[in-house]
C-alpha cells in the first residue's frame, strides 16, 4: 500500500456520517474549553473583557498553528484523531482544577498555566479540522468536504457557546463542566474507535487508551463536588461552610475555626467579614437616612444578604424597603443561611420588605414608584457590565425615581487602593445632582472604605443617627469628610458614561499599581 493510500481513506457513508457528528461535537467542547478558561481568569483576577480577550485572541492563534502543523502529519489520519481527541479530552478535561489549584501560589504562575492551557487547547482544535477535511475529501470533493466540516463546526460552537452560560455554568460549574466537556470528548473518540476500527492500526490498544481516559474523566466528573470543595478551601485560608454556584456567580461562605467569623466570597473576592461588617453598613445606612427629613420608603439595590436592611430597620419612620437583587440564591442566602441570618437579624423576613430578583438597571428604568432614599450597594466596578451602574444614564434614572427633598448613598471602593475611580463616581454624580457629600472610614477586613451622598437639594445636613450604633457617630461621620493627599485624585477625571465607561479603565489602572 502506498503512502498516500495509507494516507486516505475511503469511508463509506454510515462511517463518514460519525465523522461529520464528530465535527460537530468537538467544535461545541472546543468552545466550551475557551470560555471556561475565559470564566475562570474573570472570576480569579477579574477584568473580564481583558482576560477573554486574551483567551480568545492566543487560542484563534494557537488554532492557527495547529492547523498549519496538520499538514505534515502523514500515515494513518482516523488514528491521528482520536490521539487528538483523546489528548484534548485529558488536556481540557483538566484545565479547570489545574487553573484553580495554581492561583494560590503566585500571578505569574497562574498566568503562564493559563497561557499553556490556552495554546494546547487551542493547538489540538486546530488540528482536528484539517484532519477530519483530508478525511472526508475522499469520499467527495474537497469542495463540499471543507463546506460540511466548516459548517458543523460553526453550529457546534454555537451550541457549546449557547450552553455554557444557559446551561453547563448554572447546573455544573466550572469544575464540573470542565471534567464532563473533557468526557464528552473522551466518548467522541470512543465513538470513532468502535465505527473506524478497521482504519486502526491497532484497534485494542486504542480502545484500551481511550477506555481510560473515559474512566479517569467519569470518575472526577462523579467526585466533582468534592473536588471542587477542595479547590475552593485551597483558595480560602477559612473553613468553607456554604457554597453555591448561581447562574451568575460563585458564592462561598466561610468560617475561622480560632473564632465565629462568617465571610463571604463572591467569584472569590471578599464582601464582608462578620469581624467588621457593621462599620460598612453603618456608614452605608445611617448617613444617608439621617440625612434631612425622616424617610418612610426606601430602596436598596444590592445587598441580598441583609445586612443594609437590618440598619434600615433601626429608623422607625421607615414602613416601605424594596430591595433589588439579581441573584436569587444571594437573598436565599439571606433569608435562609442560618449563620447569615443571625448576622443580619432575620430582617429579610421583614414585613416592610419586598425582595425583587433582577436586574437593577432594568428596576430602576421601570420602578413604577418613588423614592425618600435609595441605597447602592454594589460590588467595585471591576468589569465592564458593573461599569454601567456607576454611570450618568444610571444615576440619570436613580434620580428619576427620588422624591424631590431625597438623597442617595453608594459605596464607591477605596479611595486609598481605587482612588481615581472614587472620584470618578463623584464626577459623575455632580453631573446630575445639587449636592454630592463624600466620606470613608476605616474597615479592618478592607482598609479605607469611600460613599457618597447624593442629594436633590443643597443645604441638607446630618440628622438624629439610631441610637446603639457600634461604629458610626455624628463625630466620625464629620471627621470622614477630611480626605488626605494621598486619598486625592493625581489627574484628571472624566464623566463615566455607558458609551465611554472611564470608570472601568481607571479601576484596572489603580489596582495595576498596588
Amino acid at each position: 500500500m502506498s503512502k498516500r493510500e495509507y494516507s486516505y481513506v475511503d469511508l463509506p457513508q454510515k462511517q463518514a456520517v460519525v465523522l461529520l457528528g464528530s465535527i460537530l461535537v468537538v467544535a461545541l467542547c472546543g468552545i466550551v474549553y475557551e470560555l471556561i478558561i475565559g470564566t475562570v481568569s474573570s472570576y480569579l483576577l477579574g477584568n473580564s473583557v481583558y482576560q477573554f480577550s486574551l483567551t480568545i485572541g492566543f487560542f484563534m492563534f494557537a488554532m492557527g498553528v495547529g492547523s498549519y502543523v496538520s499538514r505534515f502529519i502523514e500515515g494513518n489520519l482516523v488514528q491521528a484523531f482520536v490521539w487528538v481527541e483523546l489528548i484534548l479530552a485529558f488536556v481540557g478535561g483538566m484545565c479547570s482544577i489545574s487553573l484553580f489549584m495554581l492561583f494560590p501560589y503566585a500571578p505569574w504562575f497562574y498566568t503562564v498555566g493559563m497561557f499553556t492551557f490556552i495554546s494546547t487547547i487551542g493547538f489540538l482544535v486546530g488540528l482536528e479540522i484539517p484532519i477530519l477535511t483530508r478525511i472526508l475529501s475522499e469520499r467527495s470533493t474537497t469542495r463540499q468536504s471543507i463546506s460540511d466540516v466548516l459548517s458543523l463546526d460553526y453550529i457546534g460552537a454555537l451550541i457549546g457557546s449557547v450552553a455554557f452560560p444557559v446551561l453547563l455554568l448554572p447546573s455544573l460549574g466550572l469544575i464540573t463542566a470542565s471534567f464532563a466537556i473533557g468526557l464528552t470528548n473522551a466518548c467522541v473518540a470512543l465513538l470513532n474507535v468502535f465505527w473506524l476500527r478497521n482504519h486502526l492500526d491497532n484497534f485494542h490498544r486504542m480502545l484500551a487508551y481511550v477506555t481510560a481516559v473515559i474512566v479517569l474523566l467519569f470518575v472526577l466528573t462523579l467526585s466533582a463536588s468534592r473536588i471542587t470543595g477542595f479547590a475552593q478551601d485551597h483558595l480560602y485560608f477559612d473553613r468553607i461552610v456554604w457554597r453555591d454556584q448561581s447562574p451568575y456567580q460563585t458564592l462561598v461562605v466561610t468560617n475561622t475555626w480560632k473564632s465565629d467569623d462568617v465571610r463571604l466570597f463572591i467569584d472569590g473576592h471578599l464582601q464582608f467579614s462578620q469581624a467588621d461588617e457593621y462599620r460598612y453598613h453603618e456608614a452605608l445606612v445611617h448617613p444617608l437616612l439621617a440625612w434631612g427629613s425622616e424617610p418612610e420608603s426606601v430602596l436598596i439595590l444590592g445587598g441580598g444578604d441583609g445586612l443594609a436592611v437590618r440598619e434600615v430597620l433601626k429608623h422607625p419612620t421607615v414602613n416601605h424597603i424594596d430591595l433589588v437583587d439579581l441573584d436569587p440564591e444571594m437573598t436565599r442566602l439571606g433569608a435562609e443561611f442560618a449563620p447569615i441570618v443571625r448576622l443580619n437579624e432575620g430582617s429579610m423576613a421583614s414585613e416592610f420588605l419586598t425582595v425583587f430578583n433582577q436586574d437593577a438597571f432594568l428596576y430602576v428604568k421601570e420602578a413604577g414608584r418613588k423614592y425618600d432614599r435609595i441605597i447602592i450597594d454594589f460590588p467595585d466596578p471591576h468589569n465592564e457590565a458593573l461599569s454601567k451602574l456607576y454611570s450618568v444614564e444610571f444615576y440619570a434614572m436613580v434620580a428619576d425615581i427620588l422624591e424631590e427633598d431625597g438623597a442617595l448613598v453608594t459605596q464607591s471602593s477605596s479611595p486609598f487602593f481605587a482612588t481615581h475611580s472614587y472620584w470618578t463616581v463623584a464626577l459623575t454624580l455632580e453631573e446630575l445632582f445639587a449636592d454630592v457629600v463624600s466620606y470613608n472610614t476605616p474597615i479592618p477586613s478592607f482598609g479605607i472604605w469611600g460613599f457618597h451622598i447624593a442629594s436633590k437639594q443643597s443645604g441638607q445636613t446630618l440628622g438624629v443617627l439610631p441610637d446603639g450604633l457600634r461604629s458610626l457617630t455624628a463625630e466620625s461621620f464629620q471627621a470622614g469628610r477630611t480626605f488626605t493627599t494621598d486619598l486625592l485624585p493625581r489627574k484628571p477625571l472624566e464623566v463615566n458614561s455607558i458609551f465611554n465607561p472611564t470608570i472601568y479603565e481607571r479601576y484596572a489602572e489603580d489596582l495595576a499599581r498596588i
